[in-house]
């Protein structure tokens, strides 16, 4: 992996990537079960807004659930922030964003925030702040469960910001949105990126590859393409990131086996 992104992002630090994963293997359902990912080995730079895109099925949930340290990995390693994925200090430096809102319906907005910023150990006026920064602020008070499905995305983005983490995972979170707040999700991704905070978003909407430093193409499993969208192009041919999979899915013809989240 080149030592820049897309958009001058910033590269390996001398503390090392963010994520880095060696030849990361997990089946699921035992020995017999689905071979979930495949000798998957991949760096991601500190500072960097990275894109794991592929279909559904193609292993990206379990990438990142591997990632903050909830998968069984069944060999290979995986290291965040320097850590062993899962270790215990590690839970106040990374923020986690499921595909199902993971927040609570009988609360409302801002007892679901007072609550998980207790949690971490996130300052009181951190709720405030990450209210404004999904554009909540109107719905403070409201239940969870009276609220729209992308309010109650926002609702887990919120959380997940609460402490100032150095690594955001994101399991589609535009996923369902309207053009509207997907433009502003991925415009709030890119101000935490200037930030320094590393983001890990993972998509199945190839048209967001635009907006990432690097991108991460896997299928079946296997990581097919680590590179920047221009290096993504230049090496296939094509003029955009859908062209460009396909291209690189005709070279390298799926192996048959069933896929996975």
């Amino acid at each position: 992996m080149a030592e820049t992104g897309q958009r001058g992002g910033p590269g390996l630090t001398a503390s090392g990537p963010a994520v880095r994963a060696t030849d990361l293997r997990v089946v699921r359902g035992g020995r017999r079960g689905t071979l979930a990912l495949d000798g998957v080995s991949l760096t991601v730079p500190t500072g960097a807004l990275v894109g794991v895109l592929g279909p559904s099925g193609s292993g990206k949930s379990t990438l990142l659930r591997a990632v903050v340290g909830v998968q069984m990995i069944t060999s290979g390693s995986i290291e965040v922030l320097g850590r062993p994925a899962g270790s215990a200090d590690l839970r106040r430096r990374l923020g986690y964003v499921t595909q199902a809102p993971s927040v609570y319906g009988d609360l409302t907005v801002v007892r679901n925030l007072r609550y998980l910023g207790a949690v971490v150990g996130a300052p009181a006026s951190d709720v405030s702040r990450v209210l404004a920064e999904v554009d909540l602020v109107d719905c403070a008070d409201r239940r969870v469960d009276t609220l729209s499905g992308g309010q109650r995305s926002r609702v887990s983005l919120a959380a997940a910001l609460l402490g100032t983490p150095e690594l955001l995972v994101l399991d589609e979170p535009t996923v369902g949105l309207d053009p509207v707040l997907r433009r502003d999700l991925w415009d709030l991704f890119g101000r935490l990126r200037e930030r320094g905070t590393t983001l890990l978003v993972s998509s199945h909407v190839m048209d967001e590859a635009t907006r990432c430093d690097r991108l991460l193409l896997l299928r079946d499993g296997r990581v097919i393409a680590d590179d920047t969208l221009p290096g993504l192009l230049a090496r296939t041919g094509t003029s955009d990131a859908d062209a460009a999979f396909l291209a690189l899915v005709e070279d390298e013809p799926a192996a048959g086996r069933g896929g996975a989240r």
